[in-house]
Parts: C-alpha cells; sequence; structure tokens
C-alpha cells in the first residue's frame, strides 16, 4: 500500500452524519481486515456452522452473514429470501423456491442446505444434513467453539430486506427490534455490525440502538456522494459497496468524515491488490483463507 490506512475502528461519524456519541472497537494501524463473506463459500456451504467454522479456523477477524425472518418470528441465518434449490434440498423430490417469511421454523429445518455443491465454487466440500441455523445457534455456537479467535471475533450482518418486496420480510421496525433484542441478549451488540441495503431498516435500528455500528451496502454507485447516503442511512459509520467501482477518491472522501469503508465480494489477487492500493478498511471475500495468506504475503 501507498499509504497509511486509518486506524481501523469503527467509528460514529462526525457531524456529517448527524452523530456525536463515540463507539470505538479499536484495531492495530495498517491492517485491512478481512470479512468471511456467508463464513467461507469458496470452500463449504454458505451460511452455515461449518462455513463459519472454516472461517474461524482461517483467522478471519469478522463473519459475515445475512438474515431472514421466520412466519414465527425467528431470526435464521441464510442469503435469499426464498428457498434455493441449487443450494437446498428436501427430501429428493425437487424443491421449490419457498419464500423463508412464509414458512415456521419447524418448517425450515427440514431443508438439507449443505448436501448440494453450489455449482459457482468447485472447491466447496458438502456438508450433507446441515441445517439453516438460527442467529441464536449461531451465537451460542460461537460461545462454545475451542478455536481461539471465537471468543474475539465480530460479525457482519445483514438484514435482507426489499422495500419493492414487504411480503418477503418483517416490516424494517420489527426487523430491527428482533435483531437489535437479539444481539443484546446475546451480549453481541459491541461486536456487530449491522449491515442493510434497505436503508430504512438502518434507520430503525438507530432508534433502538444508538451506539450501534451500522453499514449501508451499495450495489450501484448512487446519484448522491457516498457520504450522504451514510447519512441517510441512519448516520452510517461504515459504507460497504459493490468493490468493481470504488474508486480511491471514493475512499478518501468517506475517510476524510472518519467513515469506513468495506467493500463486497472480493475473490482475487488482484481484485485485493487494487482495494488495498485504495486505501479500503476491510475487504468481505468469499475464499477467506486465501485472503488472509495474501494479506500476510
Amino acid at each position: 500500500m501507498n499509504r497509511r490506512l486509518m486506524e481501523l475502528g469503527f467509528v460514529l461519524m462526525g457531524a456529517a452524519a448527524g452523530c456525536s456519541t463515540p463507539a470505538v472497537v479499536s484495531k492495530s494501524l495498517g491492517k485491512i481486515e478481512i470479512h468471511g463473506h456467508r463464513g467461507a463459500r469458496a470452500v463449504a456451504p454458505e451460511n452455515t456452522l461449518p462455513a463459519f467454522d472454516e472461517a474461524l479456523r482461517a483467522g478471519v477477524e469478522v463473519l459475515e452473514m445475512d438474515l431472514g425472518v421466520t412466519r414465527d418470528g425467528v431470526l435464521v441465518i441464510y442469503h435469499d429470501q426464498k428457498i434455493n434449490p441449487v443450494i437446498c434440498r428436501a427430501g429428493r423430490g425437487a424443491t421449490r423456491p419457498v419464500p423463508i417469511h412464509g414458512l415456521t421454523l419447524r418448517q425450515l429445518k427440514i431443508y438439507d442446505c449443505g448436501a448440494l455443491r453450489n455449482p459457482r465454487f468447485p472447491r466447496q466440500v458438502p456438508v450433507p444434513g446441515t441445517r439453516i441455523p438460527t442467529l441464536d445457534e449461531f451465537f451460542e455456537w460461537v460461545k462454545a467453539s475451542p478455536i481461539p479467535g471465537a471468543s474475539s471475533v465480530r460479525f457482519n450482518i445483514e438484514m435482507k430486506s426489499e422495500e419493492a418486496h414487504p411480503e418477503l420480510a418483517p416490516d424494517p421496525a420489527e426487523f430491527a427490534r428482533l435483531l437489535v433484542d437479539t444481539l443484546k441478549r446475546q451480549g453481541m451488540l459491541s461486536r456487530t455490525i449491522i449491515q442493510s441495503f434497505d436503508l430504512r431498516t438502518l434507520r430503525e435500528a438507530r432508534k433502538l440502538a444508538p451506539d450501534a455500528i451500522l453499514s449501508a451496502l451499495i450495489e450501484f454507485r448512487p446519484e448522491e456522494s457516498l457520504v450522504e447516503l451514510a447519512r441517510k442511512a441512519g448516520g452510517a459509520q461504515v459504507l460497504s459497496p459493490n468493490h468493481e467501482w470504488l474508486t480511491r477518491e471514493d475512499v478518501d472522501a468517506a475517510h476524510a468524515v472518519g467513515i469506513q469503508v468495506v467493500p463486497w465480494t472480493a475473490n482475487s489477487v488482484s481484485d485485493w491488490d487494487r482495494l488495498a492500493a485504495i486505501g479500503v478498511d476491510a475487504i468481505i471475500t468469499d475464499d477467506p483463507r486465501a485472503a488472509l495468506e495474501w494479506r500476510r504475503r
């Protein structure tokens, strides 16, 4: 890298974000953090305990994951808002893309989401019999894990919500309440980044947890500035854009007002080299073990 990175701690934006209460998670200088995307889906079934186990053993600082909500109000770790038949199956027959929010937890637990290898990831090793975990089950697993990094690993948790499809998730206020209540009950709020593409959920989370670390996910370059978008996202302290269009100017503008930049989802050495050169604070990747080896080199 040709510049010194900011201290890798998540801090509340300054006046530009309309927030003033500091909330710091300090990290050493000069180190890009690695977030294991859906655990480590390059080598293990995504968003499952085996994938998170692989990422922890590799040594990630942050486990990234996605949340849905069942019909009976249980937070579950799953990316798509409907069951994906490419990676999950129920019995031997064809699996339909049923909405997660239309199933009870008991109904959801019949799906095996470890037996099928994702065709996008040829190195992925199936783990038959793997079920979709609840967020509570995940936290209890982390607390019981003998892996040294489990006691300090942090979490980057996305609320899956779309304004265009309100039938696929709770309303933003209820979604945020379910998540914040769980984080507080599990004692994990201070170790968690709450992220979403749906800025409404972030604003609701800010109301419930003023010191929460929020991250605005961005797929396409917005018309407004990234700093303005962070302000609209409840004063998000983190911007998490698609890495493909991110520039050095974007990163510098965010850093100038104390916002961290954590792009997704970069999986090649050339991408990691470019992101390091423009000064990002962390990288979300499907292959955290390879990214950590790259960082060590």
